[in-house]
């Protein structure tokens, strides 16, 4: 009998010996970590301030666009009520500089949106470097060996997003932020047709609808309105 129980005793310890293994076990098994690589630049204070700086500089842009859109505006009118007192030749060498200082504005205006758009991909990549480390923390700390960004991730469970903790962290290592100022107005056009400076461009070209209120004009002698500038 004594035999009996002792080989029942040990049965029963074999068995509870990996129960109480596995509910010591981690939620998340070990080798996979996820992270939202989208909420890791926007939801940190050096993204925000990013996004802060990028919306101030296309404020800018959109009051510098509607200027210089006024004023092209303003010298088509006044080269289409010159065409009546004019040669035709001299009207349509005029109308042909007039569509080479639109096209050269629409130029400038169109590199300044490329490099305000290439200057805050390229912060945002500082962002995501500069969280390398934490990240690389964070998986030793949870023994993960693959880190996946959420974006390519179906299903899986919130244990395993250490999204929040990177922020967190991110965040802690961050100064404070110093305080923005309101961009200035952007001035005019200047004297001969170069674009204002300013931060980059947000805008599509600059559109000038045609005068209103003008006779009719020949394709050759009407200058060409800078929306249909090729």
């Amino acid at each position: 009998m004594h035999g009996l129980a002792a080989a029942a005793l040990a049965c029963v310890l074999a068995l509870a010996g990996p129960a109480q293994a596995q509910s010591e076990a981690p939620q998340v098994p070990a080798g996979v970590a996820v992270i939202d690589q989208g909420r890791l630049i926007t939801d940190t204070a050096m993204g925000r301030a990013l996004e802060q700086r990028f919306q101030a500089a296309s404020r800018a842009l959109i009051a510098e666009n509607r200027e210089i859109e006024a004023a092209l505006e303003a010298e088509e009118r006044a080269l289409t009520v010159r065409r009546a007192n004019i040669e035709p030749a001299e009207f349509r060498r005029l109308a042909s500089e007039f569509d080479a200082k639109v096209e050269g504005i629409r130029n400038a205006q169109e590199a300044k949106s490329r490099t305000l758009t290439r200057q805050r991909d390229e912060e945002r990549q500082r962002i995501v470097e500069q969280a390398l480390p934490i990240l690389a923390r964070l998986m030793q700390d949870r023994e993960a060996l693959v880190l996946i960004d959420r974006a390519s991730v179906v299903i899986s469970r919130d244990a395993a997003d250490i999204t929040d903790e990177a922020i967190a962290r991110l965040d802690a290592l961050t100064p404070p932020a110093p305080a923005t100022e309101e961009a200035p107005e952007p001035a005019g056009t200047p004297e001969g047709g170069a674009a204002p400076s300013g931060p980059g461009a947000l805008l599509p070209p600059v559109s000038v609808p045609p005068a209103v209120g003008t006779a009719p004009e020949t394709p050759d002698d009407r200058p060409q309105s800078p929306a249909a500038t090729p």
